[in-house]
């Protein structure tokens, strides 16, 4: 598997007064004051904006919050902490695409970072639509994707924006984890073990079916188990479920066993009679 050109192999000549698009996870968790309880991802996002900031770059950030589309999960409430990691002020748009931002992209200087509004605003984005794409596309003059989060899904801020923008680039972020999937997968220590989680087994039918042909044992964990289960002939209430998607949880399970591959589930789980931190909850034993 071949690696993806790194950001690191641009230098100032390359960078120094162009607009650099980046895709960025900036989708860290809230409380109900939307205050951020965890900044890992905003912390791991530095390293490759900096250095597009050191080289004389125009930054413009663009990231989702959150899996609803509300005023919520607006993007501005991460300014302060992004600004103060940064030691910049980062401008905030209203918008992702459109007149508006483009004047603030042709107003930032060198070294300066423009932070888009939530792409998931626009229902385009999901949809990896080739025209907002190419809205995306017109604000800037190169690629880096380091939104390794979401790296799995083809969406127009990830795969769409990159067909219209040269170079294309991982961002730090990026590139470590590349190096590190190549190199476990390439060689991997046996018995080699892999643990996969998320909420959805849609979003993740190509790295399951991918590690198939490469572990001994395949750890699934997150929202999806849900859908396991449920094929499985267990009752899972009203924990999210993709009921289309049953065939498929019951095709991989027999995938897994025909290759030998030891597929598990959580044996344990929080039930509660509520989907909130205040919810009556405990500790029940799941027979898989």
């Amino acid at each position: 598997m071949a690696t993806k050109r790194s950001v690191g192999t641009l230098k100032e000549a390359d960078l120094k007064g162009k607009s650099v698009f980046v895709s960025v996870d900036l989708s860290v968790p809230l409380d109900d004051n939307s205050n951020i309880t965890d900044d890992t991802r905003i912390r791991a996002a530095v390293p490759t904006i900096k250095y597009l900031m050191v080289n004389g770059s125009r930054v413009l950030l663009c990231s989702h919050l959150g899996r609803r589309v509300t005023p919520k999960f607006s993007l501005k409430i991460l300014v302060p902490r992004l600004s103060e990691l940064l030691g910049v002020e980062v401008v905030m748009a209203n918008n992702s695409i459109g007149e508006e931002v483009q004047k603030l992209v042709a107003a930032l200087p060198e070294g300066g970072v423009l932070l888009l509004e939530n792409v998931r605003f626009y229902k385009e984005e999901e949809k990896n639509d080739p025209e907002f794409a190419k809205k995306l596309a017109a604000l800037a003059d190169l690629y880096v994707n380091d939104a390794f989060g979401t790296a799995h899904r083809a969406h127009a801020s990830t795969e769409g924006v990159a067909k219209y923008l040269k170079p294309s680039v991982a961002g730090f972020l990026m590139q470590k984890e590349l190096d590190y999937l190549v190199g476990a997968v390439a060689n991997p220590k046996k018995p080699f073990a892999a643990i996969v989680g998320g909420s959805k087994v849609s979003t993740k039918i190509g790295v399951i079916e991918s590690l198939l042909s490469t572990v001994d044992i395949l750890l699934l964990g997150g929202g999806m188990i849900y859908t396991f289960y449920k094929a499985q002939g267990h009752a899972v209430g009203s924990s999210l479920l993709e009921e289309d998607k049953l065939d498929l949880a019951r095709s991989l399970m027999e995938k897994a066993k025909s290759k030998g591959v030891s597929l598990l589930l959580p044996t344990d789980v929080v039930i509660a009679d509520k989907f909130a931190p205040d919810a009556n909850s405990k500790v029940t034993t799941v027979c898989v």
